[in-house]
């Protein structure tokens, strides 16, 4: 029924309930297989690792490094939900296990209930980034791409690690602007809690990336392998005493909130499949990728910002890993045919859809956290959106300075852009946060001008 060129003639119903449901066309398509294979398994580590004690260590961790600081508790939500992103790859899974501790601290610290939740969601969001497990999206990525799982968590730590230090710099800039003081010296945790609590997480963490990266085993299989070693120390509490009955209500605990997930993705994975589809039986897929190429006028920079606010369109109304698929399927070939590497045009598609997790209207960390902390939804989404501003500019980064993803061929250019980048960020960080009420009108502007020639600058 779409006019003009974005219609078709028609398809028979029979076979077009044919190709979707019996066929490989929908239902059965790559994304429900790619579900089973890979996602199902880390799913069920991340399960596991949030029903036992990991979830202490990575706090006692983060806020023996972290706490010290300025706005030490929203840093050490930064650097807790950087850790728990590890294992987690997920961003609504990081909000509820890593905000329920962070947000009441930052509350009972003094610090304003919206900017405690938005820095939780902020942060919480990057797990979705962050290697080694991250977001279901990057495993239909690495499919999508045909190349190993391991080559994309490759690619993807320069970035996850710029994500988390751009929201790091965020805080800090309205730390000094509204003197948030640190953790007190008698609430910080200790070496000796951190190095109790340190094998909950470590040991899982390091048999999945000596299985994946090292031994080169598949990564359903180290997922497996760390999910059992998870779930045996599931009876153990913080001073390594064991108990039976302790072991059994976490294990039911991690099987359901398991089932769960997976139930969540398997529903997202299957309807995307079905919309995907359903752009390849019409063409309306190709279609729209011409239409990117032509309103673009065959200029690589406009078709990105046409990506980009679909992104941010599609992730209104879908979680990150449909909003990923069903962009990626329409701009994807539009931003190969102008020039962008694969690589670099999935990563692009992926950080925009992740980035809805933190943009009104519909932002779905947001909503946890606001509900955690007790605040106005709107106002922690501005904030998140003014705390993450840095994010917003990463993706455009990436383009600009390719060897970013290319930190396992080109090492040493990767790190050098990744500094460039990073430089850029804090200026713009700078210009919005920090020197947008400094006495000197200029500096702002100043900031913000050096922060385009380190970004985009040759």
């Amino acid at each position: 029924w779409l006019p003009g060129s974005l219609g078709h003639g028609g398809i028979p119903l029979d076979y077009f309930l044919g190709n979707l449901v019996v066929a490989e066309g929908g239902l059965w398509g790559l994304m429900t297989g790619t579900s089973i294979d890979l996602i199902v398994p880390f799913l069920i580590l991340g399960a596991f690792v949030s029903a036992g004690e990991a979830g202490t260590g990575f706090m006692a961790l983060a806020t023996q490094l972290a706490g010290r600081f300025k706005a030490g508790a929203a840093k050490v939500a930064v650097l807790g939900s950087a850790l728990y992103g590890t294992i987690s790859g997920s961003a609504s899974a990081n909000v509820a296990s890593v905000g329920t501790i962070t947000i009441p601290a930052m509350k009972r610290m003094g610090y304003p209930a919206p900017f405690a939740a938005a820095t939780e969601a902020v942060a919480s969001t990057g797990g979705q980034i962050m290697p080694p497990v991250m977001g279901a999206g990057a495993f239909i990525m690495a499919e999508l791409l045909r190349v190993q799982y391991t080559e994309i968590a490759v690619a993807a730590v320069l970035p996850a690690v710029l994500f988390f230090a751009a929201s790091w710099v965020g805080i800090h800039f309205f730390a000094i602007r509204y003197n948030l003081a640190g953790v007190p010296r008698e609430e910080m945790p200790g070496w000796a809690a951190v190095a109790a609590a340190a094998p909950f997480f470590l040991l899982p963490l390091a048999i999945l990336i000596v299985m994946m990266m090292v031994l080169d085993y598949s990564p359903a299989y180290s997922a497996v392998a760390a999910a059992f070693v998870t779930m045996a120390l599931l009876g153990f509490d913080g001073r390594l005493r064991f108990a039976a009955g302790r072991w059994w209500e976490r294990a039911q605990t991690g099987l359901i909130d398991a089932a769960r997930q997976i139930a969540f993705i398997a529903a997202i994975l299957i309807c995307a499949g079905v919309i995907v589809g359903v752009f390849n039986a019409t063409g309306l897929g190709v279609k729209i990728t011409s239409l990117i190429v032509s309103l673009s006028g065959d200029r690589l920079w406009v078709a990105l910002l046409l990506t980009a606010a679909a992104c941010m369109v599609l992730g209104m109304e879908l979680p990150t890993t449909a909003a990923y698929l069903i962009c990626i399927a329409v701009a994807g070939p539009a931003l190969t045919e102008l020039g962008l590497p694969e690589l670099h045009g999935h990563m692009f598609v992926f950080w925009y859809a992740l980035l809805c997790t933190i943009t009104p209207p519909v932002c779905g960390t947001v909503f946890v956290a606001a509900g955690i902390a007790g605040a106005p939804w709107l106002s922690v989404a501005v904030q998140a959106m003014r705390i993450g501003i840095g994010l917003y500019i990463i993706p455009l980064a990436m383009v600009a300075n390719p060897s970013l993803l290319l930190l396992g061929p080109e090492p040493v250019a990767a790190l050098l852009a990744a500094v460039k980048v990073m430089a850029g960020t804090v200026l713009v960080s700078y210009a919005t946060i920090g020197g947008a009420r400094h006495p000197a009108a200029g500096a702002a502007a100043l900031a913000g001008g050096l922060a385009v020639l380190f970004l985009f600058g040759v």
